[in-house]
């Protein structure tokens, strides 16, 4: 477990904050859980989570990871994005009410113009999902952020 409550690890506020804790943290991965409850966002009428969502699951682990960088090196945690996945494989449709998710991320992939690329796993009692996350976050993300964009003269 780390020291940090997940609140100040990612950027997410409120009901967006879709994982509970952080289990393990090293310098290249990670471990998250989260217990499934009804009434969240995305909860379907039974309470369960819909499979898609793992990806945002994983995207948040991949986050906490981030956020478990800069606290250790004494910066801010900083916004980051996700940009996609080319293959999300679940063995799944819903992710169950009151079921424990445990998710890994393992970065195999990280520049200094911050892309990088994380192989991440998602298991439950009889739930196995995959997918490599596509990542990205800005060395400046404040002026990234403020950069003026402008279309195209014809």
């Amino acid at each position: 477990m780390t020291p940090w409550p997940i609140a100040e690890l990612i950027p997410h506020a409120g009901d967006m904050i879709l994982i509970d804790k952080v289990l393990r943290f090293a310098d290249e991965d990670i471990e998250t859980q989260l217990c499934v409850r009804p009434g969240g966002l995305f909860n379907q009428a039974d309470g369960s989570l819909p499979a898609w969502v793992g990806i945002e699951l994983m995207a948040q682990s991949v986050a906490a990871y981030a956020g478990c960088q800069a606290r250790q090196a004494g910066a801010p945690v900083e916004l980051g994005f996700l940009l996609g996945t080319r293959n999300f494989q679940c063995n799944v449709e819903r992710f169950p009410a009151g079921s424990t998710l445990h998710i890994k991320a393992l970065r195999s992939l990280q520049d200094d113009n911050g892309m990088g690329v994380f192989e991440c796993q998602l298991s439950g009692p009889g739930i196995e999902a995959f997918a490599r996350l596509n990542v990205f976050r800005p060395p400046q993300v404040a002026s990234y952020l403020q950069e003026d964009f402008q279309e195209p003269q014809s």
